[in-house]
């Protein structure tokens, strides 16, 4: 498979994993009706530690992401922050300058960038689930480069094209009046081998049941099909008028003869409502809701940039944001990759238009599906979380005359819409910072000490690759029990706690009455386990008979497993 190559690639090439964990720190001052480790989060602070962040709780959870990069256009005058170890990098960077359309290298810059993000996005996505990259013509071509080569060309599921301008704009040669949205799936086998992941609602219009039929209303689809197969191109009587119809011209009909009897005398085939015309083929709204629609890659009904535009100054009054995306245009996307009680992760959140997407959706279908949203700049409390507060606590004088927020962006289609915008969603979020890095040097002087839930996340992840879900793990006896999941053939154990008294005292110690209670309780359940603690009392010789393997913290926090 061909690769992009590009300046500065072999210094990010694994730069992802070289970024360091840091704990999310909740601001219970900036939540709103926080409902502890299983809310919907807005993260404030660099988008690539972000996600290094939610490594420990979500990796391969995340059902859905949608990211709106900077395009790159020149305009933007964005910054490359990324302190990536390499002295002649650094040196390129000039202390990281803004990008801007005199930087002859900006499209290097940009895809060091996002080379990093998208591979933790990748650890971050659920087996079953799909990222979509919104971008325009300025750095289209590289991204799907460098998506084939993060992702695997073979997972790759269509370039969606979204109408995102009405107006002629720019028009100096041609007016631009789309914007690409990249989709990949992180298995495409898997999402094929349950398409109904990926419809969109059928359209439940025009559905009757003239004849009673005891499986319900039914609408007629034609019997023809594109194509001339062989088999699908015979002679079809109509038995009330005798009349013999063929397919049309380049067609053929969409089952074989066998098929079509079968359906015929299942009552599945009629002849239009005077029973006169050409074979339909009757589909029934059970059937409609259950298979819904398939997309296509022209998306014209969603709304523009316009219309998101006035969706924020509605919502957040003349606080100002440039080129928000339209909620709707966030609905069809979560619609079509997620199920009722998906994950949603927005790591460049902008002015929150994808948890105003999600709590929309929620309200209409009963859906308990949530966000995480991040967001670097300044704004992230401002605007990011301040539009997500007045949606779900409702926006006083929306709605009325005014046709402003969409028809579908609170839910509930035209009529409960201006009601649903005064009232709210309803919902919650945590807003989090992001702490201190865990690292050993902070660990030794006290300066960053985790929480227990937090440390014992990060060692989870990095032993075995899982994450701790929506668990707030903590200890579950005196011997620091913290994971033990059925059928797992590890038990883990943490002695910590975040007091560099404590952890310089003898209580974190593991000792030999503490190392065969540890003994007996996982061997009893066939486990080894692995004790991660600020010392022992005695060697690892001893232990590993015992099925104990000992992981010095804060000195063994990434390997998780190393004999001590």
């Amino acid at each position: 498979m061909p690769t992009l190559d590009f300046k500065g690639k072999q210094h990010i090439y694994a730069h992802h994993l070289t970024v360091p964990h840091r704990p999310l720190v909740p601001d219970a001052d900036r939540s709103l009706n926080p409902r502890g480790a299983d809310d919907n989060l807005i993260i404030h602070g660099d988008n690539l530690n972000a996600l290094k962040a939610l490594l420990p709780r979500y990796a391969s959870r995340v059902k859905c992401i949608y990211i709106d990069p900077p395009y790159n256009t020149g305009n933007e005058g964005w910054m490359y922050s990324d302190s990536v170890n390499s002295p002649m990098m650094r040196d390129w960077l000039k202390a990281n300058g803004p990008v801007d359309g005199e930087d002859l290298e900006r499209h290097d810059k940009w895809l060091c960038m996002m080379w990093p993000r998208l591979h933790l996005l990748r650890e971050l996505l659920a087996d079953d689930g799909v990222i979509f990259v919104s971008i325009d013509d300025n750095e289209q071509h590289h991204l799907r480069m460098m998506m084939d080569e993060i992702f695997g060309e073979e997972n790759f599921i269509a370039n969606f094209m979204w109408n995102s301008t009405k107006s002629i704009t720019n028009p100096a040669l041609v007016s631009l009046a789309h914007t690409s949205i990249l989709a990949y799936a992180k298995s495409l086998d898997i999402v094929k081998s349950n398409r109904r992941d990926f419809k969109l609602p059928a359209i439940l219009k025009g559905f009757d049941n003239p004849d009673n039929d005891p499986r319900g209303p039914w609408k007629a689809d034609p019997f023809e099909a594109g194509g001339e197969r062989p088999n699908q191109m015979y002679p079809i009587t109509n038995p009330n008028t005798g009349q013999v119809f063929l397919p049309a011209h380049g067609n053929c009909w969409k089952n074989d003869l066998s098929t079509f009897q079968t359906l015929l005398a299942d009552n599945r085939i009629v002849f239009g409502r005077t029973g006169k015309t050409r074979p339909q083929r009757k589909r029934f709204l059970s059937e409609a809701k259950e298979r819904g629609l398939t997309p296509n890659t022209w998306w014209d009904d969603v709304g523009t940039t316009t219309n998101g535009t006035m969706e924020v100054n509605q919502i957040l009054g003349d606080k100002k944001f440039q080129n928000p995306k339209p909620s709707d245009l966030l609905r069809k996307i979560i619609r079509l990759a997620t199920t009722k009680d998906s994950i949603v992760l927005d790591s460049f959140a902008g002015s929150g238009t994808t948890a105003h997407a999600v709590l929309a959706l929620n309200g209409e279908d009963g859906g308990d599906r949530r966000f995480i949203l991040v967001e670097c700049e300044g704004y992230a409390d401002s605007i990011t979380a301040e539009r997500v507060r007045r949606v779900i606590g409702g926006v006083p004088g929306a709605g009325g005359e005014s046709r402003t927020i969409s028809e579908h962006s609170y839910g509930g289609g035209q009529r409960g819409r201006g009601a649903a915008a005064r009232q709210g969603l309803g919902g919650s979020f945590t807003y989090c910072e992001l702490g201190p890095p865990i690292s050993a040097e902070g660990m030794l002087t006290g300066d960053a000490l985790p929480s227990y839930s937090a440390l014992a996340a990060h060692l989870l992840h990095t032993a075995t690759g899982k994450s701790a879900g929506d668990r707030e793990l903590k200890p579950l006896n005196d011997d620091g029990l913290f994971h033990a999941d059925e059928g797992a053939a590890t038990a883990f154990y943490l002695l910590y706690k975040p007091d560099l008294k404590w952890l310089c005292g003898n209580e974190g110690a593991l000792d030999i009455k503490r190392a065969k209670r540890i003994h007996a309780a996982a061997s009893a359940d066939g486990r080894k386990a692995v004790v991660f603690a600020p010392c022992k009392y005695m060697s690892q010789r001893d232990l590993t008979p015992l099925g104990i393997t000992f992981c010095q913290i804060p000195y063994e926090m990434n390997g998780g497993g190393g004999a001590g």
